[in-house]
Order: C-alpha cells, then sequence, then structure tokens
C-alpha cells in the first residue's frame, strides 16, 4: 500500500505526540536516525493516515500510487492468474491493502512495516496472512523464501541507505524473482510542496541529496526522508544485484479529482508524481 505520504506531513497528518510543531530543516540523518524516527512517526501518525486515505485506499486494492494506478491493469508483478500460489513479501505494507488483493488472487503474501500500529489496522481490517514488524533492511526471513516482493510507497523514501534493504530483497527472492516498488519521483523534489499553482515553481535543487528532516526542540528527529535522484535510483537497483527491467512514470488519470498532499490534477498533468522501478533478480 502507499505507505508514506511522501509529501512531507506537515501537509497532511499532524504529529500529535509532539507539544509543538517540529521543525522542518535539511540536514544528514544516518540508518539508526531515520528508522527509530520513521518508526515513532507512523506508530502516532497511522490512525489519522489509514482515516484520511483510507477511502481512496480501499480495504483490498493493489494502488501504486497517488495517482491511482492499479496492479489490477498495471500487471507490474505479472498477470493476476500467474499470481495463484506464488510466495510475495510486501514491505512498508501499512494496513496490508495490497497484500489483501494479492491473497484475493491466489498468492501467498507476507506483510511487513516497521510500524507496529500499522499493522494493528491490518489486523481489524482482516487478514489471512502473516504480518511482520520488522525493518526493511534487516528482513527475518531465510534466502530465498520468496517468488516476489512489492512496495507501494514503503520503506525505499525513508532509508538513509536504499542499497541495503535492496541486498535484503535480493538476498529474499529466489532466482529470478521480481521486486517492484515505487517512490515519490525524484523531480518532485525540486519543487514546492503545494498541490495548487505555487507548487509548480522550481525552488531548490534537484541535486540537492540532504534528507528532509522534522526534529523536535531537542534536535531529536521525528520524521525523516531521503532524496534520490533518477540516476541514484538506477544505481541503487544495480548495486543491490538487481536487473531494471522498466521504469514507470504513472500519468494522472482524468477520474482522479482528488488531492493527496502536494499531489494533485493540476501538477499531475504537468510533473510526474511517482516512479515506479521493475526490478529482476538473476
Amino acid at each position: 500500500m502507499i505507505q508514506g505520504p511522501a509529501s512531507h506531513p506537515q501537509d497532511t497528518a499532524q504529529d500529535t505526540a509532539q507539544e509543538s510543531e517540529p521543525e522542518a530543516t535539511r540536514r544528514d540523518a544516518d540508518v539508526t536516525e531515520s528508522a527509530r524516527a520513521n518508526r515513532g512517526w507512523w506508530d502516532r501518525n497511522a490512525d489519522e493516515y489509514q482515516v484520511e486515505h483510507g477511502t481512496f485506499l480501499g480495504d483490498d486494492r493493489f494502488v501504486w500510487g497517488p495517482e491511482g494506478l492499479d496492479e489490477v491493469e498495471a500487471e507490474l508483478l505479472g498477470p493476476a492468474e500467474d499470481l495463484k500460489g506464488k510466495e510475495v513479501l510486501e514491505i512498508g505494507a501499512g494496513a496490508a491493502q495490497c497484500a489483501r488483493w494479492l491473497a484475493a488472487q491466489g498468492a501467498r503474501p507476507v506483510a511487513l512495516d516497521i510500524s507496529h500500529r500499522q499493522l494493528q489496522h491490518a489486523l481489524r481490517i482482516g487478514t489471512s496472512f502473516p504480518l511482520v514488524c520488522a525493518d526493511a533492511g534487516a528482513l527475518p526471513f531465510a534466502d530465498g523464501s520468496f517468488d516476489l516482493a512489492c512496495s507501494a510507497y514503503g520503506a525505499l523514501p525513508f532509508v538513509a541507505d536504499p542499497v541495503l534493504v535492496l541486498r535484503e530483497v535480493r538476498r529474499v527472492l529466489r532466482p529470478g524473482g521480481r521486486f517492484v516498488f515505487s517512490v515519490t519521483h525524484p523531480i518532485r523534489w525540486a519543487f514546492p510542496d503545494e498541490p495548487g499553482p505555487e507548487g509548480l515553481s522550481v525552488s531548490a535543487s534537484y541535486f540537492d541529496r540532504t534528507p528532509y528532516v522534522e526534529q523536535d526542540e531537542e534536535g531529536r528527529a521525528v520524521y525523516v526522508e531521503h532524496h534520490r535522484t533518477i540516476g541514484d535510483r538506477v544505481r541503487d537497483v544495480v548495486a543491490g544485484g538487481f536487473r531494471l527491467v522498466d521504469l514507470v512514470e504513472p500519468e494522472w488519470p482524468a477520474w482522479n479529482t482528488s488531492e493527496w498532499g502536494g499531489w494533485s490534477p493540476l501538477r499531475g498533468n504537468l510533473i510526474p508524481g511517482s516512479a515506479i522501478f521493475v526490478c529482476e533478480r538473476d
């Protein structure tokens, strides 16, 4: 499912655990700090996230991003009829909407998320498959456990070392396995995170990889998001041991009139909002 706001959270959910609004800044944040901050953020904000976006996501849809590209039509993991019996790992599953859709096709999914509270929402909706609370950089599975892996805005935008995650995913996939993941389109980092006309003018360098951090009064990160250019993402995929099969940039469909943080029909018709990487393990 679309786990991250990827539009910065001051434009979506509020951090109710903080007495004052966190300070937004750009600074370095390592693997440990990023994981700790984002685990806490998602545990605190899972309820509001599911209330705000639950209708769009549904209980058992597989949506790749705010544009609404559905796996039913995209078939990035392969034709639905070929999913039957496949063991599939969903990373950054949130309330496990994607995993629930996979199960309905006859697949055998496992839904993994760093946030315990997000997985409680998966239990609330109901599951017939395992839920695992763990970090994507240290997957608790044996080598070659899965046929496929997927992540719709989960994990990759929020980790300081994406190659570590990609290598872990490769490790748990069987030879020939496919990993498909979606992230905020890197070009969006050059524009203000606004859905209206003010979000159409470049305001920052696309090449500035400094993480976006929200921190409390003592300077502790409470939310971290990491920027990678398109070239960085491609190199990460290769360094992780994958072959890039396709790079999908969904266009904004006419039926989608909703806004999601910085995503909107106005911006979606002019600049890409999501990037989906289709990778295979040789």
